[in-house]
């Protein structure tokens, strides 16, 4: 007779422990899939949007490149587009941006810090140390010498402190955008520390690229004025509109002299613009110049 067959009931849990330990595992993968996948679909959308959106800007850019290419009263046009954004709009609806202007050469160039070397530029370096100095005393920055150092170094080649992904990047010296100067800031703050330099409103004294070698100085601030005349801020404050007023009459008015080398006498064809747009769920933007009746250096912004 055969004996009956006894099943260990240890034997039994651990197969069944096993099991559901591999069940577990098998859950916790597919959960984790799972969550792969939807945020890898979700970054596809947002990717496939971005990218359309980067097409609806290259066609936006093209209509307004030629429209402004063929408009012939540039300082009508730019004087407006500085005041404030003007909304374009065509008659069926499908072209709706709004479109702001400011003057590319309303500032000391960033890189005529680099030109001490230079005898031509002797007038530029000199309003460029003038004002770089004097940013330096009224912000106490704390390691002016450094932060000049990667200035330079950028502006010579030696050394980059932004990866040089965008063409016209790759082509010149220099600096050559705010996006730039930005992450040289950056840099220079996580060096040193020095969250001071985070507080100078830079834009108001400093412009960057290939502006020219001539300031458009009816529209600079007055904090610009301050300092490369000597005049007290709140003075030039209660007394200049900018974009009102022309500079030689008014620093004369003050007392002070005027530098026609460093200083246009007429209009500047140099503008800087931006261009946003409603498409979808979102708004994005984009930038472009126009130098010298050349519009150019277009430039996507993404969603704001």
């Amino acid at each position: 007779m055969d004996k009956p067959k006894y099943h260990s009931t240890s034997n039994t849990a651990e197969r069944k422990g096993f099991a559901l330990l591999i069940t577990l595992s098998v859950l916790a993968v597919l959960i984790a899939l799972t969550g792969v996948l939807l945020s890898y679909f979700d970054t596809v959308r947002k990717d496939a949007a971005a990218t359309k959106a980067l097409v609806q800007a290259d066609l936006y850019y093209m209509d307004i490149r030629k429209i402004i290419g063929d408009f012939k009263e540039k300082k009508v046009l730019y004087t407006t587009l500085y005041q404030m954004p003007v909304p374009l709009r065509s008659p069926d609806g499908r072209f709706d941006v709004q479109l702001q202007c400011r003057p590319r050469a309303n500032g000391i160039n960033i890189n005529w810090l680099g030109k001490e070397d230079d005898p031509k530029m002797r007038v530029h370096y000199d309003a460029a140390r003038k004002l770089f100095e004097n940013i330096v005393q009224d912000y106490d920055l704390e390691d002016a010498g450094r932060l000049e150092e990667m200035l330079l170094e950028e502006m010579q080649g030696k050394k980059s402190f932004i990866a040089k992904e965008n063409n016209r990047l790759l082509q010149k010296n220099g600096i050559i955008s705010s996006k730039q100067f930005r992450h040289i800031l950056q840099q220079y703050q996580f060096e040193t520390d020095d969250r001071k330099v985070a507080l100078v409103p830079w834009e108001k004294y400093f412009v960057f690229g290939d502006s020219g070698e001539l300031v458009d100085g009816n529209y600079l601030s007055a904090e610009l004025i301050a300092i490369l005349f000597d005049i007290d801020l709140e003075s030039v404050k209660d007394e200049w509109v900018e974009g009102g007023m022309n500079l030689k009459d008014f620093v004369s008015n003050m007392g002070e002299e005027y530098n026609d080398k460093l200083y246009a006498q007429k209009f500047v064809e140099e503008a800087k613009c931006s261009v946003q747009y409603a498409y979808e769920d979102g708004r994005f933007a984009f930038t472009f110049i126009d130098s010298e009746g050349e519009v150019k250096d277009f430039e996507f912004n993404g969603k704001q």
